[in-house]
């Protein structure tokens, strides 16, 4: 039986050094505020928007919300990124996406300050991502799986690392955190052959690949760890990842369960990147 990588167990020991920082903050009377753009009333959006909201309360964050119609001009929309830009008391941004299609999603993302992108909206933060340097902040997606490892002391150090999936939301940026922890990475995607022989020459395997129960026994062997991004409905209406749980923990060494695995650490790593940003800017 594969150990479990539980998110709650991560999520504790992460809030833990969130309200440390965050009391640091405070007695430099900086109340660390996050600030939520929204455009519409997506349902995936606000149920986001709410869990976010009371992780930021339970942890001492505070929140301003942007709410704007679903018809928004581009014009509004950016000069409200920009006042966001401009405001002291708000340290981090976040802005949900995607936008609706009249609006230009690129010029959009890239009008927030890359200092406040505490979702890696923005192309420097991505850059910072791929060079390494503090520009911006990663995905949280992606950086919630390396606090799993983090936590459950997995070193990638020479291990053989592999990452299913290649967008730049959660696959590209976890091969670039793998191998800035020292592992050896591949990045598989749909065009990748024999998939199943290249996954399991891994010690580590990151799923994302936006299909459900796509990774089954035929890709897994014993000694592996598994983290699985993924989040999908089931036939039965359950949630599910993107690899087959029931087939593939019998065999490897650990696995993130879902639900209460990547997903669960996500939000409090967003709310991590907005007392960091606050730490950036005034310790």
């Amino acid at each position: 039986m594969a150990k479990q990588l539980l998110g709650k167990e991560v999520n504790a020991a992460l809030n833990e050094r969130i309200k440390a920082n965050v009391a640091k903050l405070e007695e430099k009377g900086v109340k660390p505020t996050l600030g939520i753009i929204r455009v519409g009333e997506n349902g995936s959006d606000i149920s986001y928007e709410k869990g976010a909201t009371k992780r930021c309360e339970t942890l001492g964050v505070a929140c301003e919300k942007f709410l704007l119609p679903e018809d928004v001009s581009q014009e509004e929309l950016l000069s409200v990124i920009d006042k966001v830009n401009k405001d002291e008391n708000i340290h981090g941004v976040l802005l949900f996406r995607p936008l609706p299609k009249h609006l230009d999603q690129s010029v959009v993302e890239n009008a927030l300050d890359p200092a406040k992108d505490v979702d890696c909206m923005t192309d420097g933060s991505m850059a910072g991502v791929f060079t390494g340097k503090p520009l911006g902040f990663p995905p949280c997606t992606p950086q919630a799986c390396m606090e799993i490892l983090d936590h459950y002391g997995i070193d990638c150090t020479g291990k053989k690392a592999v990452v299913i999936g290649r967008s730049l939301v959660v696959g590209k940026p976890a091969a670039m955190m793998l191998i800035k922890k020292n592992a050896t990475v591949t990045v598989c995607h749909t065009k990748t052959v024999d998939m199943p022989s290249v996954v399991k020459e891994a010690d580590i395997v990151i799923v994302a690949a936006g299909r459900a129960g796509v990774v089954g026994a035929d890709y897994v062997r014993e000694g592996q760890v598994i983290i699985d991004v993924g989040i999908n409905v089931n036939a039965e209406g359950k949630l599910c990842g993107d690899v087959d749980y029931a087939a593939v923990e019998p065999i490897v060494d650990a696995i993130t369960p879902v639900p209460g695995g990547v997903g669960s650490v996500t939000t409090s790593v967003l709310v991590g990147h907005v007392v960091e940003a606050a730490m950036r800017k005034y310790m």
